[in-house]
């Protein structure tokens, strides 16, 4: 674990690669009970999803995202900071790169599932502007065989901060 947060300007968001795929394993295998696997990453890459991560400047993966664009929409599959990067603004950096990138490809709307229980991810979201507007049931799997609702989260981009 590093001591001190990256500069933020040198933190540089660029395409996920295949080769990327270990690093990136270790980040999801730490900060989630249900992590993607190796062929969910892969996948993504290989069928053109708007996969991307975000390096310090010395190299060291500090967070990703996956999203799928849609008609006039991108719908955001994974968005993961490093467990010991959280709460520094980097989700933050990444999800103004994601709006960045819908607004270039045309999209009005970004959207979003977030495990039902995940209040700290809920609250990113809505302070970045994502309304919650649904519930998907039993979407995620959870302990013991059981199944965790999905909260359906939708931002107007018109209405992103910048």
């Amino acid at each position: 674990m590093s001591a001190t947060a990256p500069p933020l300007l040198q933190a540089q968001l660029r395409p996920l690669m295949p080769s990327d795929v270990d690093a990136v394993l270790a980040i999801e295998l730490q900060a989630y009970e249900f992590p993607w696997t190796r062929g969910n990453f892969i996948d993504s890459i290989a069928g053109g999803q708007i996969t991307m991560q975000l390096r310090a400047a010395g190299g060291e993966l500090l967070g990703y995202f996956l999203a799928m664009k849609g008609y006039e929409e991108l719908h955001l599959l994974n968005i993961t900071v490093a467990p010991a990067w959280q709460g520094r603004g980097l989700a933050r950096q990444m999800l103004d790169e994601l709006s960045r990138i819908a607004l270039q490809l045309g999209c009005a709307q970004i959207w979003l599932e977030v495990r039902q229980s995940n209040a700290r991810a809920r609250e990113l979201y809505r302070r970045y502007g994502f309304a919650e507007v649904g519930l998907r049931r039993a979407y995620y799997p959870a302990a013991e065989g059981q199944r965790e609702d999905a909260v359906l989260m939708s931002l107007h981009l018109q209405e992103a901060r910048p």
